[in-house]
């Protein structure tokens, strides 16, 4: 018999059994040893995947593409414009010869890489994308223009040698005074002088030690000083850039347009084309007012454009007339150097069209060497050969601009739309051919600009009953307006090489006188020419 008081007690058993139905016990030696998910296989993936990822994410430079963004826009545009259907009349050559322009500029101002690889990507695209030959592209990339850019450079690197930059610069602060706006003023007006006659190319190189000397006297840190120099340096090439369409020997350009005139109009047997035979005079009294106009302007501009960190250069100048006196009198060495640029800078007057501007200046690098005057070492860190190779490559693109037609097609399709839209007004037909030159000038030489634009815009001012000796001065004058990019102009380039400019500032600034140089021009070419004849 069993009974309540004789039932065995089953709680322990019971207790254990819940305790095996609800799963294990928790054993702190046993567990920590043998313990496992049931997805652990599945965790150890998905960890070994997120490491995998931090290490590609920790691999990518996020600043590095944000910098190079434009790069990639522009790449990415360029490419769908180059695939994209070729307009009518212009060959598909043509269309990639106008894209890479185009891409060119972009990165000009945008500055993503540095200039240099800008070059380079031209190069590169002519042989790929063109198809060229690639000792074609080289034999393009050396081409006097460029030659003069490397001499011109190295003589300035001799100038600075012998220190003659300093004495130049105090003679400019002794007859300007100390105030950055004079002093401005002062270098326009000197280089705008020396431009109407020896050539821009040669003042800028002359006048780019002077300038970097008021610079580096001011502050030895580029970037405190950033906007005073942009004042003064753009002081250098303005003041070049608007002396050079002043006088028939002031450009290449001049002489092209001087020439088109002779042989689309003059006949010896008709008295009323004789002016189309443009004598020196002639053409100063048509384009001299030009500079004249905008001499004053170009400095206030520049100050009120980039706001010169200082706008009195005293303590400068106390240090710069200190150097000059403790370095004494002018030594042999620095009047055999003088002798020599003076020698050069005949050369360029009387030899350049035989022997090359380049060429000349080359020899006068030479002179120095071999004179002791300079050392190649000097040389070799004193130019930028990345500036020298901008300007080859953008004349190299240049060149295949007007090979393949891709310039006159831009610029008769312009043309035709302007003559549409302009209908009979001599002013909105000659604020056309401006605004074209100027588009056209901005992405090759201005000679080459004027070469390919001139038989046009005579031909269409000759169908449309506008004046062909206005049409003319007009093309001429507004290609000396490529403003926007360092590769513009020489005297742009040779600035640029100085390493105190962004391509950025050339834009800023370059778009400003761009407006301002049409609007005198305009002024000029309806109140000023009438009244000659024109």
């Amino acid at each position: 018999m069993t009974g309540p008081d004789n039932a065995p007690d089953l709680g322990p058993m019971m207790g254990q059994a819940a305790l095996a139905a609800e799963g294990p016990s928790f054993n702190l030696a046993r567990d920590s040893l043998q313990a496992h998910e049931p997805v652990a296989g599945l965790t150890r993936v998905r960890r070994r995947g997120y490491l995998r990822y931090r290490k590609f994410a920790n691999a990518i430079d996020i600043a590095l593409i944000w910098k190079r963004r434009w790069f990639i826009v522009t790449m990415i545009l360029g490419f769908a414009l180059m695939s994209a259907p070729t307009p009518s009349g212009l060959t598909h050559d043509g269309q990639i010869v106008l894209v890479m322009s185009l891409m060119a500029t972009l990165l000009f101002i945008t500055e993503p890489v540095p200039l240099p690889s800008v070059a380079l990507l031209i190069v590169v695209g002519q042989v790929v994308l063109l198809g060229l030959d690639s000792t074609k592209v080289a034999k393009s990339l050396m081409t006097d223009s460029v030659l003069f850019i490397m001499g011109s450079l190295m003589l300035a690197v001799a100038v600075v040698k012998q220190k003659l930059d300093k004495r130049i610069a105090l003679a400019i602060v002794r007859m300007t005074g100390t105030s950055v706006f004079w002093i401005s003023f002062g270098i326009v007006a000197v280089c705008g002088f020396l431009a109407s006659f020896i050539g821009e190319h040669t003042v800028a190189a002359m006048m780019l030690p002077v300038g970097v000397t008021l610079i580096s006297l001011t502050s030895n840190e580029p970037k405190k000083v950033h906007n005073l120099a942009a004042v003064i340096l753009f002081s250098i090439s303005f003041g070049c850039s608007i002396a050079g369409v002043t006088t028939p020997s002031g450009g290449a350009r001049n002489a092209i347009i001087i020439s088109y005139w002779k042989d689309f109009f003059y006949d010896p047997t008709k008295p009323e084309t004789w002016r189309y035979l443009m004598d020196y005079i002639t053409w100063i009294i048509y384009a001299f007012p030009m500079f004249l106009l905008r001499l004053p302007l170009v400095s206030l501009l520049l100050i009120l454009t980039f706001q010169p960190e200082t706008r009195d250069l005293s303590r400068a100048v106390t240090r710069l007339r200190t150097q000059v006196k403790l370095e004494g009198p002018m030594k042999m060495s620095g009047w055999l150097t003088i002798l020599v640029f003076a020698a050069v800078i005949v050369g360029w007057t009387i030899y350049s069209s035989t022997l090359g501007l380049g060429i000349v200046a080359i020899a006068g690098a030479l002179a120095y060497l071999v004179l002791g005057l300079v050392r190649w070492e000097d040389i070799n860190s004193g130019v930028n050969w990345g500036i020298v190779l901008l300007y080859a490559a953008a004349i190299s693109l240049g060149v295949e601009m007007k090979e393949t037609g891709a310039a006159e097609w831009l610029a008769n399709g312009a043309l035709h739309v302007v003559q549409e839209i302009a209908g009979n007004s001599t002013v909105a037909f000659e604020a056309a051919i401006s605004l074209i030159t100027v588009l056209v000038s901005n992405t090759m030489t201005a000679g080459a600009a004027v070469a390919v634009l001139s038989p046009v815009v005579l031909k269409m001012s000759v169908a449309a009953h506008h004046d062909p000796l206005i049409a003319g001065f007009l093309t001429a004058i507004s290609s000396a307006s490529g403003y926007l990019t360092p590769a513009a102009q020489p005297a742009f380039t040779i600035i640029y090489a100085s390493g105190y400019l962004k391509s950025a500032d050339f834009f800023k600034i370059g778009s400003r006188m761009m407006l301002l140089s049409f609007i005198i021009l305009m002024a000029v070419s309806t109140f000023y020419w009438p009244m000659l004849g024109g």
